[in-house]
């Protein structure tokens, strides 16, 4: 996995997501991944993982989303990072849960 000091609660709700074949992401979280990539095992990792999961598409609407996502984030004073608003516009747009352990992603669900 691409953490193999991280979180051991986070890694086995991955694994279970993957397992099950419940776990997708979309074009933003991959460049993240791979931005963050270490070595050869994360390499491998997300090579595996651009071949098997799902990709959701950032289209237009997801944009859209993330456009008005972000202009009531900044009316209730939450300030996250622009990737945060995206992933969870896509996530909305598309109508999947987002599994995360990232308190900026819990400020966004309350709006």
């Amino acid at each position: 996995m691409l953490r193999p000091k991280g979180d051991a609660v986070v890694k086995e709700r991955v694994v279970r997501a993957l397992d099950m074949g419940e776990a997708c992401w979309c074009p933003i979280i991959r460049l993240e991944l791979w931005n963050g990539a270490g070595g050869d095992r994360d390499r491998k990792a997300l090579k595996d993982f651009e071949r098997l999961l799902p990709e959701l598409a950032i289209d237009n609407e997801v944009w859209d989303g993330a456009f008005d996502l972000a202009r009531r984030a900044r009316s209730a004073g939450v300030s996250v990072p622009a990737t945060d608003i995206l992933i969870a516009a896509c996530a909305r747009h598309h109508q999947v849960a987002l599994e995360h352990a990232d308190a900026d992603f819990l400020q966004l669900e309350k709006l």
